[in-house]
């Protein structure tokens, strides 16, 4: 993503960076080419003006559907950043209850360093790929991230392990089973967020309505120089071209930020994200640098259970 100052209109009025014009700018060649074309043999051969009322309604039409599609893809915008919003903030809740209510610093590390990997795993998850899980990754067991990076949903097995831990520590006698349960309820909460995203990534815009958008927007730039060639004449172009780029512009827009968890230039910065959830959960409770070993165990990350302690 981007990061700019909107008060600075002149600034980033020259930019192509971040811009649409790099995808549209062979659409644009095309149409100014054929626009060229459609003047020359106005003038040289036979005369092809139309009335223009046409291409008026068409292009009212034509202008709310193009809003439609730009509004559909930035409410899916604005949906993955919710919900990566709320990523970060059951994070912090995890840690913040695990750390008041384990009284064990080596599981606590351990979830920590977990919930901090999570992030990470959710990014690869959504970019089906990457084999980036973040500082925390170096201090947990190798075994124990191989197993991540070979799991069909990265996400659902740190998940796995983080809530494995909370078991580890109810058979330990550390918490009861309510505190288990209260505690947990914020890795559910990071998986319903996952859901959304997962949602968003695999449910694109409508088919139908995507080819029926470019199919009209297609004919209608096709056919505005017999519109425009008969009262501009050769600067109908530059008009043609400007439409066109005002157009297609949008429609690219909307595919731009259709999804919005690649690595384009205006999608949303997962790995600063990710990275800024680590760096917060390392403050709450620092992870050594040192591998944070795990008990041999029958599942990873549960414990087998222990002795009750005798009563008193």
């Amino acid at each position: 993503m981007i990061h700019y100052d909107p008060h600075h209109w002149w600034r980033h009025l020259l930019k192509l960076r971040g811009g649409i014009l790099k995808e549209i700018v062979g659409r644009l060649g095309v149409f100014t080419a054929w626009a060229a074309a459609v003047v020359w043999f106005h003038q040289h051969v036979f005369k092809v003006d139309v009335p223009a009322t046409g291409h008026t309604l068409a292009g009212t039409v034509l202008s709310l559907l193009l809003v439609f599609r730009t509004n559909s893809s930035y409410d899916r915008f604005w949906e993955g950043r919710k919900l990566w919003g709320g990523v970060v903030n059951e994070t912090r809740n995890l840690v913040r209850v695990a750390a008041l209510n384990i009284p064990s610093l080596e599981l606590v590390r351990r979830l920590t360093a977990w919930t901090a990997v999570y992030p990470y795993a959710l990014t690869r998850v959504l970019r089906s790929g990457g084999d980036d899980l973040g500082p925390a990754a170096a201090v947990l067991p190798r075994a124990e991230i191989n197993q991540v990076l070979n799991a069909r949903n990265a996400g659902i097995a740190v998940a796995m392990r983080i809530s494995a831990i909370l078991v580890e520590a109810r058979r330990g006698g550390l918490i009861s089973d309510i505190v288990q349960m209260e505690i947990d309820r914020n890795v559910q909460l990071l998986i319903d967020y996952q859901g959304g995203c997962e949602r968003i990534v695999r449910t694109p815009m409508p088919f139908a309505y995507m080819l029926h958008l470019r199919r009209t927007l297609f004919l209608f730039i096709l056919g505005l120089p017999f519109a425009l060639v008969e009262p501009f004449g050769w600067a109908a172009v530059p008009v043609i071209l400007l439409i066109a780029h005002t157009f297609l512009g949008i429609e690219e827009i909307g595919v731009e930020i259709e999804d919005p968890f690649g690595t384009e230039e205006n999608d949303l910065p997962l790995e600063d994200i990710a990275g800024g959830i680590a760096r917060i959960l390392d403050d709450l409770v620092p992870w050594t640098n040192q591998v944070i070993e795990s008990p041999a165990l029958s599942y990873p990350g549960i414990a087998a259970p222990k002795e009750p302690p005798p009563v008193a």
